[in-house]
């Protein structure tokens, strides 16, 4: 959410950001409203204050005549505000749903384009490997070696579930371990925390995941919502919060299990572990002052923090800086980190690196007190420090071997007891 005051102030540059991201959104309507808005504010406040001057007038009068008369006016006035409270009510519903609609303005390196093929590479790291036989996907490679159970996990857990099984739920534990120790020797400034999936609406509505994203969310029968990802509890943590500002930054590493639906993808991945709907991910969070130096230098380091953990496992990847039309609503500017897939012959995303200015901690109500006094919203930060069983398929198709075997990166082999080899006894 942006400040009403910014957006009436730079309606020109709302129409550019919406453009920019594909989104169709006029800032005129949200104006009309908010005019209407700030009106009825103002007749309230006028009515309100009467009511308090008679208030005090009424029992200073002697005269019966003169007190029946002036509280009859007050009735009258009284059926006034209700009817004005009653539509400054209704207005207020309608300028809350237009403030939730208002895109967040990208930043001015986000390239233009129309999709994920627009997106642009920053960065490439670590050699494709050169196999001279052809690939196996990571589905027959894990039914081959008994790694996974597809067929019972659709039985068990319906559409796109699966069992990890032997050396694979190894890996997923060596994969969790490994992040653990790289944040606890390298990045000692992140707490560790663990937080629920299970979330309340209103922490979802605060990071941004609604109103737009309803039908990727799962609901409750209790009306609260399985997050997709653990940034959303780590946010409503700080929720209606004033911090000092120097105990700014707030770093956090935060995991959990992560639930999606996957609504609109029935056509791709629907076999194996690129896309399930239920997973693993350790999320980095920054909360920070409000500068945007500030957050574009915290950007970086977010991502740089989620390339060492795929440098560890001697994963190649690229780096791209998404384009107009694939960062959200709130994003000022977003990277995906890729790996590359053997049986694809392509790099496929595993992380998304964004940053937000103050969009998500003004709808979550998360400030800080400046040096100068001054009370400011804070700005927020992300990206994956990575995610499970997703990153397993890069790991098993890049390390096979002819004979069908998989080479343990050297980096997770003392998280599985020294193993260097799945498939070899």
């Amino acid at each position: 959410m942006l400040d009403i005051k910014f957006i009436r102030e730079n309606k020109e540059l709302i129409i550019e950001g919406a453009r920019k991201k594909h989104i169709k959104f006029d800032p005129s309507d949200l104006i009309k409203v908010d005019d209407k808005r700030k009106e009825l504010l103002s007749e309230i406040e006028k009515m309100r204050a009467e009511q308090n001057e008679v208030s005090v007038r009424l029992p200073q009068l002697k005269e019966a005549g003169q007190k029946a008369e002036l509280i009859g006016q007050m009735k009258i006035l009284k059926e006034k505000l209700q009817k004005e409270e009653e539509k400054l009510k209704e207005v207020m519903q309608e300028w809350q749903t237009l403030m939730l609609q208002v895109p967040n303005v990208p930043d001015v390196s986000v390239p233009e384009g129309n999709g994920e093929d627009d997106n642009v590479e920053v960065k490439v790291w670590g050699e494709i490997p050169k196999m001279d036989f052809k690939p196996k996907d990571h589905i027959e490679l894990m039914e081959k070696l008994d790694l996974a159970d597809f067929e019972a996990g659709t039985k068990v857990a319906g559409f796109r579930g699966y069992f990890l099984k032997n050396e694979a739920a190894e890996l997923e534990f060596a994969i969790w371990q490994l992040t653990i120790d790289l944040f606890r020797e390298k990045h000692p400034d992140y707490s560790l925390m663990f937080v629920p999936s299970l979330v309340k609406r209103e922490a979802l509505l605060g990071t941004g995941y609604l109103p737009q994203g309803e039908e990727e969310i799962y609901k409750t029968q209790d009306n609260d919502y399985l997050a997709g990802t653990a940034e959303v509890a780590t946010m409503g943590f700080y929720s209606d919060k004033t911090l000092k500002k120097i105990d700014l930054p707030k770093k956090t590493i935060s995991f959990s299990p992560c639930f999606r639906r996957e609504a609109g993808s029935y056509s791709k991945d629907t076999k194996g572990i690129m896309r399930v709907h239920e997973f693993y991910k350790f999320e980095q969070v920054i909360i920070g002052e409000a500068s945007h130096e500030t957050s574009v230098k915290y950007h970086e380091e977010l991502l740089l923090n989620a390339e060492e953990i795929l440098q560890a496992m001697g994963i190649p990847y690229h780096v791209v800086v998404c384009c107009g039309a694939e960062i959200g609503l709130g994003h000022v500017k977003k990277y995906d980190i890729e790996v590359w897939v053997p049986s694809q012959n392509k790099y496929r995303e595993s992380h998304s690196c964004s940053y937000f200015h103050d969009f998500q901690t003004r709808r979550l109500n998360i400030r800080y007190k400046d040096t100068d006094g001054k009370t400011k919203f804070t700005h927020s930060l992300n990206n994956t420090a990575i995610a499970t069983p997703r990153i397993i398929i890069a790991i098993l198709e890049n390390n096979q071997q002819a004979d069908g075997s998989i080479k343990i990166p050297e980096g997770l082999r003392k998280y599985m007891g020294g193993k260097e080899y799945i498939g070899i006894k």
